[in-house]
């Protein structure tokens, strides 16, 4: 539920209500004016959690704090989602070795990041008709690459390209 969508003392409509103390104990069903007087005392606010139940339960909380907790919980798992992206490695069948090596460093610190790496092969004209050096440069980075990533799928020919799908191992 987002932060903006609580209910929160005034803005309460309900006549009765169960009501969670601060500590998380169960008080049971009291009247709103009971509630509200409740969490006065305690210097907290009268939450509404869960607006559809019969009655509606309500917790009695510092909202400033439970907001400020549940957007740093959002931070995180948006930092979560992104770290399992997808990145591209470009190669090329005729690729010379510095620029395989650079392409390698690139692709080993995708894979320490957590992302998946796509290495992609690129064919032009007649390297379509060996495609036996596109497979050489995919053992390569395979090998390579080996110690902190296994092969999700294995290299295969899709037009003129030739795709191959590396994951972080477990434990590494």
């Amino acid at each position: 539920m987002a932060i903006e969508n609580y209910r929160v003392n005034r803005q309460i409509r309900a006549r009765e209500v169960r009501v969670i103390d601060a500590a998380g104990e169960q008080v049971g069903v009291i009247t709103i004016e009971q509630a509200r007087k409740l969490a006065e005392d305690s210097s907290l606010d009268l939450v509404e959690v869960s607006p559809t139940a019969r009655p509606p339960v309500c917790r009695i909380m510092d909202y400033g704090k439970f907001k400020y907790a549940q957007r740093k919980k959002d931070r995180q798992s948006g930092k979560k989602a992104a770290a399992g992206g997808l990145k591209e490695l470009r190669v090329r069948p005729a690729i010379d070795d510095h620029d395989l090596e650079y392409r390698l460093a690139n692709g080993r610190r995708f894979l320490e990041e957590g992302h998946k790496v796509q290495v992609v092969c690129i064919f032009r004209g007649r390297q379509m008709a060996h495609p036996q050096h596109g497979y050489d440069v995919m053992r390569k980075v395979k090998e390579s690459l080996g110690d902190i990533s296994k092969v999700e799928a294995e290299p295969r020919m899709t037009g003129n390209r030739m795709t191959m799908m590396l994951s972080r191992k477990a434990g590494v």
